[in-house]
């Protein structure tokens, strides 16, 4: 048995190794001059430290970058809280007509890329005059259908016993959903917003489609212009990546044990 765990430590060790390994080499490759990036052989840790990458950042309106990605994923991941919550709360706790068939049909456009949907979503927003905007970035992004599969899973497991006691006390239908549906889904409200903020958060072909000046951009696609059409500028390119990656590892460090225990309650009880 102790062999067996060894070997199982062992394994996982270095699967995380395997996984940490392009995190920690983009990190040293943002601070190599230039000339070391592509040098033969090449190095884990650069000979001689530079902010030059990070300083070409900011020749560009990185910034502006910087926060149409943080609106746009801050706004699509509230957004995805309520929906998702509030639907599967109806489809876990409500018995109605073609609840099934619906909740199927939520289900089965998780299925269809989203590629499928851009070129009516395009011709929608066009229509609605709402091409390089916030409100065009986002709108797509509004609802998860995963996020109220996860939900209804989550909130199947509150016992109906607690509503009909609130029910009993007044409480109204909304209230319910306040005060006693949302505090027993913190755990998996918690996992899902991590997962729709790293979704939001590295979109880039939706972003790219939508938008026509930088100052609309967000990270992912101005991180984008850092390929040239006839080189690749590795430096800023491994420099931007690191900053856009901060966010969301922040995110999940903070919300790291909601987000496993989320996930943990929600297999066990769905």
């Amino acid at each position: 048995m102790k062999l067996k765990a060894v070997m199982l430590n062992l394994f996982l060790i270095s699967g995380g190794v395997f996984m940490v390994l392009p995190f920690i080499w983009m990190f040293s490759t943002s601070f190599k001059p230039t000339d070391e990036i592509l040098s033969w052989p090449p190095r884990l840790l650069p000979r001689s430290w530079t902010l030059e990458h990070y300083r070409e950042l900011f020749e560009w309106p990185f910034g502006r970058f910087f926060l149409n990605s943080l609106l746009v994923a801050t706004l699509s991941t509230l957004s995805i809280l309520a929906t998702s919550s509030l639907a599967g709360f109806v489809f876990a706790k409500y018995k109605f007509f073609g609840r099934n068939l619906i909740f199927f049909l939520f289900l089965a456009t998780a299925m269809v890329p989203f590629q499928c949907f851009m070129v009516p979503f395009y011709i929608t927003l066009v229509k609605l005059h709402l091409v390089n905007t916030y409100l065009g970035i986002v709108l797509p992004m509004l609802v998860m259908s995963y996020g109220i599969f996860f939900m209804r899973q989550n909130i199947s497991s509150i016992p109906d016993e607690l509503i009909d006691a609130a029910r009993i006390d007044g409480c109204s239908e909304f209230g319910i959903y306040l005060r006693v549906v949302l505090p027993l889904s913190k755990p998996a409200m918690s996992a899902l917003g991590i997962f729709a903020f790293m979704s939001a958060w590295g979109s880039f072909i939706w972003p790219l489609v939508i938008t026509n000046t930088k100052e609309k951009f967000v990270l992912e696609v101005g991180l984008a212009m850092f390929q040239h059409r006839f080189f690749i500028d590795y430096g800023s390119t491994t420099a931007g990546a690191t900053v856009a990656v901060l966010p969301v590892l922040l995110v999940f460090f903070v919300l790291r044990r909601n987000l496993i225990e989320g996930i943990t309650l929600t297999g066990l009880k769905g």
